[in-house]
């Protein structure tokens, strides 16, 4: 069995990490035999990018129903319309989730409790990163932040006892995937002493102690997902993995992926030139979600997956001082959706 995320340690320079991402691992397709027959299936983003092509390749590999939850539903719609056509034998169901509203995630959340017989697997695919600083004026947090972090820890941590209580007779544990990135793993977390924690990421651009750039922004972006990778680990300790299986994947630097949408200028043209050099395909990249939520078994539960295996975390996250700021991160998480009742679902969880 692989060794879990926490038990490795990082040993590769950013640079070795990015090489053996992109250029040192070969893709690997769904093993022979791969279905998702008879199996229900949450994808959030999924009206375009990598979420889009997994939601194709799931449904070419026989998944019964999925649910594509987007913040557009006209958009999803015009999306699911031609998944139908190729996929006449499932259900696609397009469903709103708007990830920047707290109570939209509760109805969505409700509303799987309430409608849907099953459920096996949830990846949690929304995302992405602002070049221009925002804040959330229904929560106070840096838009990217609520978006990557908050709102998918808010949301992961709802469904979890649907998955528990609906998986499909003897199909195995849930599946809960978070999308991560490498960056989680290099980020600079140079407030990682800072307490309380959350409020670090917004305020001091908000009062104008630090200046928002371009750099901040990629700052940012690797931050949020350090915070993902430290959820999860938090929360595998606490959920058993024989009801649900978290992990967090990463899907490789991709083309088509609409994370640099919002670049303007010469910047989106370098951004151009290097993604037609070593980006991957989404093709490539949906089948490292489809790896992690079928290939990869209880091995992976709590771990940061990478080059189709078991990856180390930030470095941080083996020292007093990571471990202190991932114990603070959780209180706090706890602390601000604690109006959802996520104490109580972790309680309910705990194995």
């Amino acid at each position: 069995m692989m060794p879990s995320s926490i038990a490795l340690r990082p040993t590769l320079t950013p640079f070795k990490q990015f090489y053996a991402n992109q250029f040192g691992t070969k893709p690997q397709p769904p093993p022979r035999g791969t279905t998702f027959a008879s199996k229900t299936a949450i994808i959030t983003g999924s009206s375009s990018g990598i979420g889009q092509e997994c939601a194709r390749q799931m449904l070419d590999l026989n998944l019964s129903h999925l649910i594509m939850a987007v913040r557009n539903p006209a958009k999803g719609e015009a999306i699911a319309k031609e998944l139908r056509k190729g996929h006449p034998m499932a259900v696609v169901d397009v469903w709103k989730l708007d990830m920047l509203h707290y109570a939209s995630i509760q109805a969505f959340a409700e509303k799987c409790e309430r409608e849907l017989r099953r459920l096996d697997i949830v990846i949690l695919n929304a995302g992405g990163s602002n070049q221009a600083f925002k804040v959330n004026k229904e929560t106070g947090h840096e838009e990217s932040l609520q978006l990557n972090y908050l709102s998918n820890a808010l949301l992961g941590t709802l469904l979890l006892p649907v998955l528990k209580n609906k998986r499909s007779p003897g199909a195995g544990p849930g599946r809960m995937l978070f999308v991560s990135s490498a960056l989680g793993v290099t980020s600079k977390f140079s407030n990682v002493a800072a307490d309380p924690l959350l409020p670090s990421f917004t305020e001091p651009y908000v009062s104008g102690k630090e200046q928002w750039n371009l750099g901040a922004a990629q700052e940012r972006y690797s931050m949020t997902k350090t915070l993902v990778n430290m959820f999860i680990y938090k929360l595998s300790t606490l959920v058993s993995a024989d009801d649900v299986i978290i992990d967090g994947v990463e899907p490789g630097y991709t083309k088509g992926s609409g994370l640099d949408a919002d670049v303007t200028g010469v910047l989106k043209w370098v951004l151009w030139v290097v993604k037609s050099l070593v980006a991957r395909t989404l093709e490539h990249a949906a089948w490292t979600y489809i790896d992690a939520v079928d290939t990869k078994g209880k091995e992976s539960h709590g771990c940061f997956l990478m080059c189709y295996r078991n990856w180390p975390f930030h470095a941080l996250m083996y020292t007093p001082e990571g471990e202190a700021a991932t114990e603070r991160l959780w209180k706090e998480t706890m602390d601000e959706l604690d109006f959802a009742g996520v104490r109580g679902i972790v309680e309910s969880m705990k194995h």
